[in-house]
């Protein structure tokens, strides 16, 4: 037995990356899972398309997975792009783009899913965050924004929706092993060089992997975690909270 037997949980972003780590972890604990993408993963798990952008896609999307599953249990909020740049750098196209994405786009979802996790009796929400809403990085003014605007949402959302039996929480990662991660490296001047700096400023001295994260989150997805909510648990080999003395 484990301990989401029974559940049912809808991951968006559950193509790759930290999303396709999470659907595929909590379908080997036990829930059933649906994920929502643009693309397909071919993971052991429900598959629904829809662009988070797309509020029509998305109710019909949300409502097949949950016909599906025989309702929601979970939401696992993980769809988001990424952006490098100053303020001055990105085109207010880019601006507008990547807040749709990665906070209109969990807006739309939970609207969607809310009418079903009010009918669970355990109902969680998770959101993926990031160090960048908590800590300044440099080259990252939207991409912060963003998650920024995700972590004051989490809090917002745990308030108004704790009296409903629904737990909201986030996990924030640091520099995780993703496909953006790679594509950004792949883009550098000297991709080895900056992947070394990006090792380098985590104290763990290397980059989070996506399974590391997809354990934050079904640790606060799950019955063990009913407890908490208004949570953001950071998984960013201590580059938030450490403070290490330069190496001699």
């Amino acid at each position: 037995m484990g301990e989401f037997d029974g559940l049912r949980a809808l991951v968006t972003g559950g193509g790759s990356g930290i999303g396709l780590a999470t659907a595929t972890l909590l379908a080997e604990r036990g829930a059933r899972v649906a994920s929502l993408d643009i693309n397909s993963s071919g993971g052991p798990f429900i598959e629904v398309r829809a662009d988070v952008t797309d509020e029509e896609a998305v109710n019909v999307a949300v409502a097949q997975a949950a016909e599906q599953l025989g309702g929601l249990d979970i939401l696992v909020n993980n769809a988001g792009i990424g952006a490098a740049g100053t303020i001055e750098d990105n085109p207010y196209e880019e601006w507008s783009r990547v807040l749709d994405v990665n906070v209109l786009g969990i807006v739309r979802v939970t609207r969607a899913s809310l009418p079903h996790l009010r009918r669970s009796a355990h109902a969680a929400i998770v959101n993926t965050c990031s160090i960048a809403a908590t800590a300044g990085l440099p080259q990252r003014a939207l991409y912060s924004a963003s998650k920024g605007a995700i972590l004051s949402l989490t809090l917002a959302m745990a308030a108004d929706h704790v009296r409903e039996g629904i737990r909201v929480n986030c996990v924030n990662p640091g520099t995780a092993d993703t496909p953006w991660v790679q594509r950004l490296l792949d883009a550098a001047e000297d991709p080895a060089a900056e992947r070394a700096a990006l090792e380098a400023r985590q104290p763990t001295g290397r980059l989070v992997s996506a399974p590391e994260v997809a354990a934050a989150i079904a640790y606060l997805a799950s019955p063990l975690a009913a407890a908490t909510t208004g949570t953001a648990l950071a998984v960013d080999g201590g580059m938030q909270g450490l403070r290490l003395r330069p190496k001699s």
